[in-house]
């Protein structure tokens, strides 16, 4: 019922939060032959060790990720069904753009760097997971959000 960006922000932290639950379960490998948190290798993009930093920069991608989506798909997804399509083609869209171009670069590494290097390539299909889960909350939760929760709207 709100703008069409501010149901965005929320979606995009509704889906942001389901992401990230899953980031905190995965680990990825270390150049070092260990293994560390995905949430943690988040976290380095901004050069912190923190987990808690790492939540934080996840969760303000998803707000950023989620106006964005609703700035420029809020009019096609008018409905539950739209919704979904168009988060799950979108979350597609942010795991090559995010998971294979972005990130490495930020952490040092050439573009799609984790479908090339053979340790990584487990955790590159648990993100395109993570996005596409990610995109389908995102986009059934606009949908829902635009068009009002029933129970949850007030008429007057």
């Amino acid at each position: 019922m709100g703008s069409d960006v501010n149901n965005g922000i929320v979606a995009g932290l509704m889906g942001g939060i389901v992401f990230g639950i899953m980031m905190q379960m995965m680990t990825a490998p270390t150049p070092e032959g260990g293994e560390m948190p995905m949430m943690a290798m988040v976290a380095k993009v901004v050069r912190s060790d923190s987990i808690a930093v790492g939540w934080l920069y996840r969760l303000f991608n998803s707000a950023v990720i989620g106006a964005i989506f609703g700035w420029l798909l809020g009019s096609r997804s008018h409905n539950f069904g739209a919704g979904t399509g168009w988060g799950a083609a979108y979350g597609f869209a942010w795991w090559i753009l995010g998971g294979l171009i972005l990130m490495p670069l930020f952490l040092g590494m050439p573009p799609f760097a984790p479908l090339q290097m053979e340790p990584m390539r487990p955790v590159a299909m648990g993100s395109l997971v993570g996005h596409l889960i990610y995109g389908i909350i995102l986009g059934g939760g606009f949908a829902m959000l635009k068009r009002g929760i029933p129970g949850l709207t007030r008429h007057a």
